[in-house]
């Protein structure tokens, strides 16, 4: 088959430093794009899963967690993803709070009674709290706005994802619970958030050349970082350079580049544990881009 080399991609991915240090060789076109073109739409997370159920987007990135919603319409490529080994969203309380118990069996029960503030049903972080707690209540707010939402007294706690894992603390607010970290302790794996998919529609050998494209373009943000960081920092919410370096760091990495064995695991446990215990109602086949 012909490869189509005209063909203009839709890639979708969020606003973000990570995700503008990964595709900075793409946008400012810095390595071969083979005869491809790619029409970058910036979207917050919650608006590219809702995007990728419609299967609008020909590649995007995805919570993991969405995946499993729209594994008929995509494949998982290889690269891409966003994996907290040991860390990763956060649930915080106002500093001093009642909640912050010493054992983790007794801060989940404390939470169990509380209502906490999350980004959205979608996201992963919502599905690794489920895990970490089973029912519990919560009031669904914008990523930005769930520190505003516990000192307003509308949530007890908050579940934080992207750079708010950075400034918790300086925001006035402690931190309850890792989910990465208690990930990691019950599994020994990664807590993978984050993912890049392609449409199945898309003829294979396009789709391993667009696999390998946004390889590259990873792998030249990491040997040109710099460069990439200084891309990416008009994608960073006040935090400035050191904490953005520090994000980038925890979320591109060797698993960014390829999820490798550990990564597909952690994948598959994820999912695979989430439909056994009801959050996912339907099993997930996830399909890689070989």
């Amino acid at each position: 088959m012909k490869k189509d080399r005209t063909k203009v991609f839709t890639l979708g991915h969020s606003p973000d430093p990570d995700d503008a240090f990964m595709f900075y060789a793409m946008a400012e076109k810095k390595i071969d794009l083979r005869g491809y073109r790619f029409d970058h739409r910036l979207e917050d997370i919650q608006t590219l899963n809702e995007r990728a159920r419609r299967g609008e987007l020909h590649i995007s990135a995805i919570s993991i967690h969405a995946y499993a919603y729209v594994a008929e319409k995509y494949a998982l490529l290889p690269c891409g993803a966003s994996m907290g080994d040991g860390y990763g969203p956060i649930v915080v309380a106002r500093k001093r709070s009642t909640l912050n118990a010493q054992r983790s069996t007794s801060k989940a029960n404390l939470l169990r009674e509380r209502v906490i503030a999350v980004p959205g049903e979608m996201t992963s972080a919502f599905l690794a709290l489920q895990l970490f707690l089973g029912k519990f209540d919560y009031v669904v707010v914008p990523f930005d706005k769930i520190f505003d939402a516990v000192k307003s007294g509308r949530a007890d706690a908050g579940l934080i994802i992207h750079e708010g894992q950075l400034t918790y603390a300086q925001a006035g607010f402690e931190k309850i619970v890792d989910l990465g970290e208690w990930w990691k302790r019950e599994t020994g794996l990664p807590l993978p958030l984050g993912g890049n998919v392609v449409r199945k529609d898309i003829p294979p050998a396009v789709r391993r050349d667009l696999s390998e494209i946004i390889r590259e373009s990873i792998d030249y943000g990491l040997a040109h970082r710099n460069d990439a960081m200084r891309h990416s920092l008009a994608y960073a919410r006040n935090i400035g350079s050191k904490l953005t370096d520090k994000f980038i760091g925890m979320y591109v990495n060797e698993f960014t580049r390829d999820y490798g064995d550990t990564g597909r695991d952690a994948i598959r446990k994820f999912l695979t544990d989430a439909h056994n215990k009801g959050y996912i109602d339907i099993p997930v086949e996830v399909e890689f881009v070989e």
